[in-house]
């Protein structure tokens, strides 16, 4: 497998986005949707700053164990401090590579990663399928028209997103539509007992949280910043995009909404 692409979300603060965005009984609703239980071995790919390791971590007690795997050393550094425990740990490691190492696992969670890894995200499924005992789930949560759901928006900037999220895709190998692929990765890998579901995962209405209001102008200051859009839009560039979508965004008429789309699958025995 060739080469991973830069994470398009890398920043020094990208620890506390993933932090303040990760929602904890949210996260144990589709865990449990997935088949999770005690006692179960699980892996936490890209687990990022740790904390959804954590929840899976609760949530196999008594005698489950979960092991976090990032490629980021900054990450995974955050990860063991803030949440390392006995029975959950975290490696850096790259999903690109072989993980026969580390042994089968009961469970394999994978949220919120394939998107970034648009060319290479069926066959990091098929390298993740290897780890996976027989009988064992493999889930899959992603997002679908990431960050293309919007109402109100001044047509300038509708046209402006647009156009950015297709240059992050050409370019920075970012897939706003992965969710709706992910069904077709368990299907061709031969996966048992599929199910999908479909809800929302952003649905912004009315006064703009703190949370949501961090973790979009992030989007904003780090993944548009660095896409290599050249906002024709705007006389004003980058600086004046990010003015009119922060007012946009901040005004409570204002509709956004995002599909999630869970896939999971078991292993056949």
């Amino acid at each position: 497998m060739k080469t991973r692409t830069a994470y398009l979300m890398e920043s020094d603060q990208e620890a506390r986005r993933l932090d303040l965005k990760t929602d904890r009984e949210r996260l144990e609703e589709q865990a449990r949707w997935a088949g999770l239980q005690p006692g179960m071995r699980v892996i936490d790919v890209g687990c990022g700053s740790g904390k959804t390791s954590s929840f899976l971590h609760r949530m196999v007690h008594p005698g489950g164990e979960v092991l976090g795997i990032d490629a980021s050393p900054e990450r995974v550094a955050h990860a063991r401090s803030h949440y390392g425990v006995a029975g959950l740990g975290f490696a850096c490691r790259d999903f690109y590579d072989p993980l026969l190492d580390l042994g089968q696992f009961d469970f394999v969670w994978v949220r919120f990663v394939l998107e970034y890894h648009r060319r290479e995200a069926a066959r990091i499924v098929e390298n993740l399928m290897s780890i996976l005992a027989p009988g064992g789930i493999l889930c899959l949560i992603d997002l679908d028209h990431n960050c293309l759901n919007h109402y109100g928006m001044p047509p300038r900037l509708e046209s402006a997103l647009t156009a950015i999220m297709g240059q992050l895709e050409t370019h920075g190998n970012f897939d706003p539509y992965m969710g709706r692929k992910l069904y077709s990765f368990l299907y061709d890998l031969g996966c048992q007992k599929i199910d999908v579901r479909l809800s929302a995962h952003h649905l912004i209405i009315g006064e703009l949280n703190d949370v949501d209001a961090f973790n979009w102008l992030r989007k904003v200051e780090v993944a548009v910043k660095n896409s290599g859009y050249g906002f024709p839009e705007y006389a004003g560039g980058f600086q004046e995009f990010t003015q009119e979508f922060q007012a946009f965004f901040s005004d409570p008429r204002r509709f956004t909404y995002t599909p999630l789309i869970a896939c999971r699958g078991s292993r056949p025995k």
